[in-house]
C-alpha cells in the first residue's frame, strides 16, 4: 500500500509544516497618515526577529505612535527620520515615489498605495529608481527586472542592512534546520528519484540519473501525482540560445 508523498502532507495545512508565530514581533510596514505633511520619527530600537534576515527598526513618531521597518544602512539607535514628501534624500527617510529624483537607492517599495510596502525587503538588497513615466515610475530590481509602479506608492531612501549574513557559514546542519522551520519551508530537501515508489512518484528506479516517465504533469493532476515541471509549456533547453562563437 503506497503512503501520503510529503507534497500531500504539506498541502494538507497541518501544524507540522505551517511557519511559527513564535518569536514574531509585527508586521513590517508603513503607518497610514497624511504623506503632504512631515512627520519626524525617532529609532528607538534596533531588533531580531525570528525568520527574517535584516533587523527591524521600531520608529517612533512625534505623537507617540509606533510602527516597524526593515533597517536601512547607515542608522543607528536614536536616529531620527522624516516621513512626508517634503523630507530630504538621505538614508532612511520615506517618501512617495513621486518625490524621489531618479538614480536613487530606494527599498521597501509599495506595489499597491496603502500595502504598507512589499519589493525589496531582504537583506543587502535595494532598487534603482529609473524614470517617471506619466503617471507612473519605473524601477529596475536587483534582479534586473523592470517595473512600473505608481508614484503615488510609498518607498524608503537607502540600502537594506545585514549584506554580508549571506557569506557567513551555517557550519552544522542544524543551524540550517532552524532557520528553515522558522520561515516554514521545507528542510532538507530530498530528491524524488532518490526515494522508493511508495513515497514519490519519480522513485523506484534503479538508476537515479534518469526517469522512467515524463517531468511534466497536467494542472488538474490529483494531489499525489502533482510533482515535478507543472503543467509546462515546454522543457528543455531554450530554442533561441545563441551558440557561443569560438575564437
Amino acid at each position: 500500500m503506497g503512503k501520503r508523498i510529503l507534497v500531500q502532507r504539506r498541502g494538507k495545512g497541518g501544524m507540522q509544516y505551517r511557519a511559527p508565530t513564535k518569536g514574531k514581533i509585527s508586521p513590517a510596514k508603513y503607518p497610514k497618515m497624511n504623506y503632504q505633511e512631515n512627520h519626524i520619527g525617532k529609532i528607538d530600537k534596533i531588533i531580531h526577529e525570528r525568520g527574517r534576515d535584516t533587523p527591524l527598526t521600531r520608529i517612533k513618531l512625534d505623537d507617540g505612535t509606533n510602527f516597524y521597518t526593515p533597517a536601512v544602512t547607515g542608522l543607528e539607535l536614536d536616529s531620527e527620520i522624516s516621513i512626508g514628501n517634503e523630507s530630504e534624500i538621505i538614508n532612511g527617510n520615506i517618501l512617495q515615489l513621486l518625490k524621489i529624483p531618479d538614480g536613487t537607492q530606494i527599498s521597501n517599495i509599495e506595489i499597491k498605495y496603502g500595502d504598507g510596502g512589499k519589493l525589496v525587503k531582504s537583506a543587502g538588497n535595494s532598487a534603482l529608481l529609473i524614470s517617471h513615466i506619466n503617471n507612473q515610475v519605473s524601477i529596475k530590481l536587483s534582479s534586473g527586472e523592470i517595473k512600473l509602479i505608481n508614484e503615488l506608492c510609498r518607498a524608503t531612501v537607502g540600502k537594506i542592512s545585514g549584506g554580508g549574513r549571506s557569506e557567513k557559514p551555517f557550519l552544522k546542519a542544524g543551524n540550517k534546520a532552524k532557520l528553515m522551520t522558522a520561515k516554514g519551508q521545507l528542510y532538507p530537501r530530498v530528491r524524488g528519484m532518490a526515494m522508493a515508489s511508495v513515497y514519490h512518484p519519480f522513485g523506484g528506479g534503479r538508476h537515479q540519473h534518469s526517469l522512467a516517465e515524463s517531468r511534466t504533469t497536467s494542472r488538474n493532476a490529483p494531489p499525489g501525482r502533482k510533482v515535478g515541471s507543472i503543467a509546462a509549456r515546454r522543457t528543455g533547453p531554450s530554442k533561441g540560445r545563441a551558440k557561443r562563437k569560438r575564437v
